[in-house]
């Protein structure tokens, strides 16, 4: 038997992939974070109104440092499809893990001497 949802949830216009390149592309790590060596995941929850926009956004787990307020402020700037469904206004609950992971940073050295 085939399961049937009647009520359209919000989606991210482009799926999962499009969501990860935002989040990737939106990010800046805090200063705070990278002077501590501070790295994690942050979940936050978070609803979407019928028209798309986010609001009431919370952290589920801190790892702090300014990760916290750069993660909600990435949600704040999320923009999902609105939803029709049959005229009726449906907010949509969500949740969204970021992830905070140090820049790579390599340092070549180079020793070389010459000799004549």
């Amino acid at each position: 038997m085939k399961k049937r949802n009647f009520i359209k949830k919000a989606v991210y216009p482009g799926g999962k992939k499009a969501l990860i390149e935002f989040v990737k592309k939106n990010l800046k790590y805090p200063k705070e974070a990278l002077k501590n060596k501070i790295e994690g995941d942050v979940l936050i929850k978070f609803k979407v109104n019928p028209t798309g926009k986010t609001f009431d956004i919370h952290t589920v787990n801190n790892i702090g440092y300014g990760c916290d307020k750069e993660a909600i402020r990435i949600v704040k700037k999320l923009k999902y499809s609105s939803a029709l469904n049959r005229k009726i206004r449906v907010t949509t609950t969500k949740q969204i893990v970021i992830k905070f992971n140090l820049p790579k940073t390599t340092t070549l050295k180079i020793q070389y001497h010459i000799t004549k």
